[in-house]
């Protein structure tokens, strides 16, 4: 925790900065690079009609808040190392997980 969820970023490219993006993240949250899971979703947009292996790179960050200046620092650092692997224009929404509602081996993390 946390978890993000990348559409429209191959998984390729992720992976050269992938290290890194972690390394960012845990410096920020204060936390070690292993609580970070990132999944690339292979996905098929719908435009007007028509369909398209391309989707536009969006990133979801599901998580425990950490308020508004962690998450800004947090949106910035993903959207840097998205640019450098060329992605110019990203998208990153979060969602955020109640403690008393997030479970680990049936268990509470409240």
């Amino acid at each position: 925790m946390p978890q993000l969820t990348f559409r429209g970023v191959p998984a390729d490219k992720l992976l050269t900065v992938g290290e890194a993006l972690a390394a960012d993240l845990a410096a920020i949250c204060d936390c070690g690079t292993d609580n970070f899971t990132m999944d690339v979703l292979q996905t098929i947009s719908v435009y007007g009609g028509s369909s398209s292996d391309a989707s536009y790179p969006f990133v979801e960050i599901g998580w425990f808040e950490r308020g508004q200046a962690v998450r800004d620092r947090v949106a910035e650092a993903v959207t840097a190392r998205l640019q450098e692997i060329g992605i110019a224009d990203s998208e990153i929404a979060f969602r955020v997980y109640r403690e008393d509602s997030y479970y680990i081996n049936g268990v509470p993390c409240s």
